[in-house]
């Protein structure tokens, strides 16, 4: 077979140019008897210039497409608003929550590469982390509800009807973000006096006087409408490391109301409110180390308000001045206690900002 083969291919040489027709002056040696290497050169043109027209298709289909919704968007707007609004919140946050999947994967990403843990991560990066958890943990009903077959409409008929309770903070509208946050603070604000006064009952059992009365002075005081000043909360930090203070030897009503300042539920049996509560103040003692290397003056106003809603304080109708004021008395308490002392955090969330809008004295 392979001499067979040989011969041919040397008869077709000696023919010369004309035995090979069309294809005369472009005939290459052959591995085998076959086609032309012509009608070779041509079918690897042919998936080149497939493949760009392809691209340009599909480029013209997305332009007609981005038209098409343009269109569709501008009537909604002016025929339908109330929906449009909705509409237009829906689909940014999707966007919005798009990219936030990819941050927290890249930032998963660099963790694992680098070896780091958590604490040793930026602020934004830490704060990132703890609100996506949050978020994560606050879809889960959502998605349960959402297994069975055709509950989709009722998904649906259940977030247009409680957004508040239901959907992330991607898919607020602006107006909606101010009035929930508002709501949920003054949800927590109810437990701010029973905080206090958990705390004052707790004092009376206090064996020594002196410590015993800096801090029923100090409950007093916050009581009275009256701001405490760091050197008094620092006073009384022993109080809060080895005493009936201690989170995990405080009462359960004492837990719970605290648990609610964290917007933790307190529906949960003493341990677990206690656990929680103690990994919770630890998260935000982590985050204040973190805030402090990086800077106050690194922060947005969004970012700076942000912060300050999370460890107890309402800025959503606060100045940017007031903010920063607050924030940095809290820092310079948070970052001089130790991790022992959690149990005085958690409680200068209530004792500094029960009164902050009213003047110090």
């Amino acid at each position: 077979m392979a001499l067979s083969r040989a011969a041919a291919r040397g008869a077709l040489w000696r023919l010369g140019p004309a035995a090979l027709g069309p294809c005369r002056g472009r005939m290459e040696p052959l591995p085998v008897l076959g086609a032309p290497r012509c009608q070779v050169f041509r079918s690897q043109e042919r998936p080149l210039s497939s493949r760009a027209t392809s691209r340009a298709l599909v480029a013209a289909v997305a332009a007609v497409a981005r038209r098409v919704n343009a269109r569709y968007e501008r009537y909604l707007e002016r025929s339908f608003p109330r929906f449009y609004v909705l509409y237009s919140t829906f689909t940014s946050g999707i966007q919005a929550l798009f990219l936030e999947v990819k941050e927290i994967g890249r930032i998963r990403f660099r963790m694992s590469r680098q070896r780091l843990k958590v604490q040793q991560l930026p602020y934004r990066d830490m704060e990132r982390l703890r609100q996506f958890r949050r978020d994560a943990l606050k879809a889960i009903p959502i998605g349960i509800i959402a297994i069975p077959p055709f509950a989709n409409f009722l998904v649906i008929v259940l977030m247009y009807f409680f957004p508040r309770q239901l959907l992330i903070r991607y898919f607020w509208t602006p107006q909606q973000q101010l009035e929930f946050l508002d709501v949920y603070d003054s949800i927590r604000r109810d437990s701010y006096p029973d905080v206090v006064q958990s705390l004052a009952l707790a004092a009376q059992s206090l064996p020594e006087p002196r410590p015993r009365e800096l801090l029923q002075q100090l409950c007093s005081q916050v009581q009275g409408g009256a701001r405490p000043r760091l050197a008094q909360l620092l006073a009384v930090r022993s109080l809060f490391s080895g005493s009936p203070l201690v989170l995990n030897r405080l009462q359960v009503d004492h837990v719970r109301a605290l648990s609610q300042v964290l917007f933790l539920t307190p529906h949960l049996p003493a341990v677990l409110l206690r656990h929680r509560l103690l990994s919770h103040i630890l998260e935000i003692r982590h985050l204040d180390r973190a805030l402090l290397r990086l800077g106050l003056g690194q922060l947005s106003e969004e970012e700076l308000r942000a912060a300050c809603y999370l460890r107890g304080l309402n800025a959503t109708h606060l100045g940017r001045a007031e903010c920063w004021a607050w924030l940095e008395q809290w820092l310079q308490l948070s970052c001089e206690l130790q991790a022992s002392e959690a149990s005085l955090l958690a409680h200068s969330m209530v004792l500094l900002s029960l009164n902050y809008s009213r003047p110090s004295e």
